[in-house]
Parts: structure tokens; sequence; C-alpha cells
């Protein structure tokens, strides 16, 4: 005789992102981010250092800073700012600055991927790091940053007249410092974060042409490529957006095959993308919810729990790794799904995933969340060295507890507007 699987009795399906324990447990954790990410990441030198797994900078006295790692900081922190968390400027104000003297190339234009004390290490000039640097100035400008104007009209000009493809309606991906050579290699990645900036910067600044570029990304990339092929998202394409799926890139960035994390956060953003346009592209929410549904389908491990890193065209694992960013981008994607769908799905799932994150993600003795676990949950660090950055599971603690109507730093606006007009 099999168990009948595990439903939800009515008396215990309300949300919890509504009941006060959770609430207090939500912003309990996000605080415990801050303490642990927070301080010991101030690079006196400028820009953050990357934390080992106890919290202590990597890299030295002449420590790379990646321009995600910045950028991400900045918005982090910028957030932290909004919510209330006093020093949140002064790490606001202290990346803001790094960002435009050091990531920005005063000579050619555009941001640099990474340098150290010395000079440049990586001048390429990616979307995916613009897309931040894009995310980072919006938040501040609604944080009040001084510099977020200024910044934000720089990196636009550069999407607007390096990577954004007017024809295909997207980003390209990558060009060398001096921009005389385009790599041919088109992905979904970079124009997932370049729709989740556009929506950003559309809050921050109210210019439109924002949210019609993140609309056409996304009908790209969802409604013409993942919606065809069974809600799963493809990665990876040639310069004519045709799909590789022989493409073998870098394993962090890149990896060959196809990524339910990426899904999952599709998800939360197309719903997002929706009420922000006047939820008037009904496709939006029905990819969104498939998308969830075939992330749990096919990237669950029902044995130990967690999403499989990535899986093949015949949906089988090749990296069986269980990240931190996956489930981080699970529980917003279902925090934000209950919200406009009450199917008790979502719900049961948001518990779900909070209960495998207390029990194998989060690290209650040192802080923090543990980046990396094997297929059966013990701690590991093949793919990525220490704990890599707050954003993912900052903002899995912080979005259910905000209207899901945009992006997190608008909401925690409105949702400080609510309360308000409550008293």
């Amino acid at each position: 005789m099999t168990d009948a699987p595990f439903t939800l009795p009515k008396t215990n399906s309300s949300l919890w992102s509504i009941r006060p324990f959770h609430r207090q447990y939500l912003m309990r954790q996000a605080n415990n981010l801050y303490d642990f990410f927070e301080a010991p990441s101030i690079n006196p030198k400028g820009g953050f250092y990357e934390l080992d797994e106890d919290g202590k900078p990597l890299g030295g006295d002449n420590a790379i800073r990646q321009i995600h790692v910045t950028t991400r900081m900045v918005h982090c922190a910028a957030i932290g700012s909004l919510i209330g968390r006093p020093g949140s400027d002064e790490l606001v104000d202290h990346g803001m600055r790094y960002i435009w003297e050091k990531h920005r190339d005063q000579k050619h234009g555009g941001y640099v991927w990474s340098l150290d004390d010395n000079g440049y290490k990586d001048s390429g000039k990616q979307a995916y790091g613009h897309a931040f640097v894009l995310l980072a100035a919006s938040s501040a400008k609604i944080a009040g940053h001084p510099l977020a104007d200024q910044m934000i009209a720089d990196v636009t000009k550069v999407i607007n007249e390096r990577f954004w493809d007017e024809k295909r309606g997207a980003v390209r991906d990558e060009f060398n410092q001096d921009w005389s050579t385009l790599l041919p290699y088109r992905g979904q990645n970079a124009n997932m974060h370049m729709t989740e900036a556009l929506m950003a910067a559309f809050e921050a600044t109210g210019n439109r042409d924002y949210l019609t570029k993140a609309e056409r990304i996304a009908d790209l990339i969802i409604a013409k490529n993942a919606v065809p092929m069974d809600h799963r998202v493809a990665e990876h394409f040639d310069d004519n957006w045709v799909l590789d799926k022989n493409y073998e890139g870098n394993e962090m960035f890149r990896p060959s095959g196809t990524t339910p994390g990426h899904w999952l956060e599709w998800s939360r953003l197309l719903f997002q993308l929706w009420a922000l346009g006047d939820k008037r592209l009904s496709w939006m929410t029905d990819a969104a919810r498939n998308l969830f549904r075939q992330a749990v389908d096919l990237g669950w491990d029902e044995k130990h729990g967690g999403f499989f890193y990535t899986l093949d065209w015949d949906n089988k694992p090749i990296m069986r790794e269980k990240l931190w960013w996956p489930v981080s981008e699970a529980i917003a994607a279902a925090a934000v799904l209950s919200t406009h769908d009450r199917d008790d799905y979502f719900q049961i799932w948001y518990r779900k995933l909070w209960d495998y994150a207390e029990n194998h993600v989060i690290d209650h003795g040192r802080g923090g969340w543990l980046s990396e676990l094997t297929e059966d949950l013990r701690p590991t660090s093949r793919l990525f060295v220490g704990k890599p950055d707050i954003y993912h599971a900052l903002q899995a603690c912080l979005i259910p507890l905000y209207p899901a109507t945009g992006t997190l730093t608008s909401a925690i606006i409105q949702g400080d507007h609510t309360v308000k007009q409550a008293h």
C-alpha cells in the first residue's frame, strides 16, 4: 500500500507569509545574512571581498573584485537601507563609488568584469555584468544615492548602443574591452538578469522603454523557446539565436544542458513583469506556473531533496550538486505564485522548500547559506569556494514579506506606504 500524497488540510492552507511568526522568521534570516556578509565583505581599498565558509575574506591583500559581486552587494545594501538596517547607506556608497571609479572603463566606455589593486584582470564587457550595474544603480536610486541617476544614464547608453539587438529583442553577450570583437555566443542567463534589471530601472525612473525591452526578452526566451520545449528553458544559442544543445561552457555561469534553477527564476520574473505591464500579457502567468511545475517535476531530487544543478535534454541530471541559489529562487517564486494563485500546490512547495533550506542549506553554526551540497546533501566545494554572495538568499527571505507587484525595492516602498495608510 502506498501513502497518499501529502496535502495541506484546509484549516492550515493560509499563506505562511501573512503569519506573524513566519514574518519574524524571514526577517531574522535576512538579518543573519546581513550580519554574515556586510562588514566582513568591505575591502578598505574599495569594493568587496568574497568570503570563505567562515565569513573570512578570500584573496588576500590584492583580492580580485568581480563586477557581479560588487553590484549585487550594492543592490542588497540598498535593500537594507530601504528596510531600515543601520550601516547600509555607507555600504551603498562604498560600492557605488567603486563601480563608477574602477569598474567603469573611462577610455572605452562600459564596465569591465574584474580588477584588482593593480588594474584590470578581465577587461571583457559582458551583458551579464552590465545588467547588474543597472540593477545596482536602480536600487541605489530608490535608496537615494546621489550617483544613481548618472550611473543609470551611463549604463543605459552602453546597453542600448552596444548590447541591445533590436531585431532579436534581446542583448548580445560579450565584447572585448575596446568593443572591436563580439563573441558569437548568445545566452539566456544574461538576458534573464537583464530582464530583472530593466524592470528595476522602469520602476526607478518611470521610463517605459525599459519595460518594453524586458517584455521583448521574455517573449524571445520563454514564449518563443521555453514554451515550445515543454517549458524547459534553453540556455545556449549561436549568434543567430539557434539553440546549441551541445554547448559546453563555464560550469558556474554557462553549464551545459539546462538549469532548473533558471526555470524557477523566470517563473518569478514573469509574474513580476506581468504585474508591472498592467497585467495585459496573460501568457506570462500561464508560462510561470508551468515553469515552476516542470522545475519541480524534473529537477527536484525525490530521494534526497534539493534541485539538481543541471539536466540533459532527456531530463537526466548532469551535475547532481545541490546549490544554494536554485532553492532560494524556488522559495521566491513559490511566494510570488502563492500570492497570485491560491492553488495549494504553490503554498505546499513554499513550505517544503523552507523546510529543506532550514534543515540543510542554512549554516546555523557559522552563518550564511552553504553554497553547495553533494547529491546526498553533504557540504562540498567542487563548483564554488566559500559563500559566494548574499543576493539570492536575501531575496528569498524578503520577497515573501512584500507585495508581489514588481521588483523587491519598489515593493518595499509600496509596503511601507500601505502600512502608513493603515495607521
